[in-house]
């Protein structure tokens, strides 16, 4: 029998979904891993390891690993963090480096147009 992907088992309507988070929580997956190239002050290792970690959940699906695989799951982060970083250090540009308050106004100004927020916070 047919049934609506928008309705529970009983054919009931589903609730509507919160709306996702903007920020980012350490706890819940994150949408975007940030650009980490070519900025003035370069990405920090805290950043380096954050995007691997992101990266890891995101393909695993799980934001915090069973104890069974929690050995796995912090591998994978180490060796991604770490190739993530030859990556960033190798690569080359003839562009200026970016600024990250200019760049992170200029996002904040883009998400206030898609958003209809203040651009200020």
């Amino acid at each position: 029998m047919w049934r609506s992907v928008n309705a529970d088992a009983a054919g009931a309507p589903k609730a509507a979904a919160p709306a996702p988070s903007r920020v980012c929580d350490p706890d819940r997956m994150c949408r975007n891993i940030r650009l980490l190239h070519n900025f003035e002050p370069e990405a920090t290792s805290q950043e380096v390891h954050d995007a691997a970690l992101q990266y890891v959940r995101k393909i695993s699906g799980m934001t915090k690993p069973s104890q069974a695989n929690q050995e796995v799951f912090d591998r994978a982060v180490a060796e991604i963090a770490h190739a993530t970083e030859h990556l960033l250090a190798d690569l080359v540009t003839s562009a200026p480096p970016k600024d990250r308050v200019v760049e992170r106004e200029k996002a904040r100004a883009r998400n206030a147009k898609r958003f209809g927020e203040p651009a200020a916070s």
